[in-house]
């Protein structure tokens, strides 16, 4: 399937590793000219040379998404770049593993403003555009536990259920604008940044190993089940966010997809 996805120019925020890189690859691999965000020069430089090796279209953007200054400096890279913005993917974020008792109302503020506040900034600045020109998809990263919840990471995971909640308030918002908005929520995903957490969890089980296949094995029986008996990989989550953000998806609005291998218990 031709996704159309030839030149459109999209900024895949938290690109420079974990599941932002996958999805900043396939874009590019599909045909889109990709801005790789990070605020480490030299990872965000590592995949921008990989994409353009691999022949694919890529730039860099670096910039601190927690504060307007740095959503402003990776906006106007971007405009500078390519004049505009067909796609906007948001995905950087961070993750804490704490419990509610060891997250303090502070760490609730830092949280929020990462994983919330920072897609706030970016949207407000493509939205302009967008409208003008007729058209766009805003993608937005959320997660299994915006809507099941876990007695861990309690900031996480509630500020992921805001995620979801405001892609539907502005879905509406941007009624017959041309521009689209859905969330992703991806289940356990062998991603970069996970493995350090599987890793820890599973000593709780006495069922830690250095076996890459035994470790992934080891995290659905004991983490969290699911019914394929595997955990997700980068790029499952790539491949839903590079068809949600073809043309071919004007009729899929507001929705949040559940990429979590059956994971969550519940109809939808």
């Amino acid at each position: 399937m031709d996704l159309h996805l030839k030149n459109k120019k999209v900024l895949v925020t938290g690109s420079s590793s974990g599941i932002g890189k996958a999805i900043a690859k396939i874009l590019a691999d599909e045909g889109a000219q990709v801005i790789v965000h990070g605020r480490n020069e030299q990872r965000a430089k590592n995949i921008m040379d990989e994409i353009i090796d691999n022949g694919g279209s890529a730039f860099m953007a670096l910039g601190d998404l927690s504060t307007d200054e740095g959503a402003q400096k990776v906006y106007d890279t971007a405009i500078r770049e390519f004049g505009q913005l067909d796609i906007l993917v948001n995905n950087a974020g961070e993750f804490h593993a704490r419990n509610w008792m060891e997250t303090t109302p502070d760490d609730w503020n830092k949280m929020y403003n990462t994983n919330v506040v920072s897609m706030i900034r970016l949207i407000r600045m493509v939205i302009p555009s967008m409208k003008e020109q007729g058209w766009g998809r805003i993608i937005q990263m959320s997660s299994i536990t915006a809507h099941q919840p876990f007695p861990l990471w309690p900031d996480y995971g509630a500020s992921k259920a805001a995620i979801s909640n405001l892609t539907v308030s502005l879905a509406k918002e941007l009624a017959e604008t041309g521009i689209t908005i859905n969330s992703v929520s991806p289940g356990t995903t062998a991603s970069d940044g996970a493995t350090p957490f599987f890793h820890d969890a599973l000593k709780m089980f006495d069922a830690d190993t250095d076996n890459r296949e035994q470790l992934e094995k080891n995290v659905v029986k004991h983490l969290l089940y699911n019914p394929t008996g595997r955990v997700g990989k980068e790029e499952d989550i790539a491949d839903l966010v590079a068809f949600l953000s073809s043309p071919r998806t004007d009729f899929i609005n507001g929705t949040n997809f559940r990429i979590d291998g059956g994971a969550s218990v519940a109809v939808s």
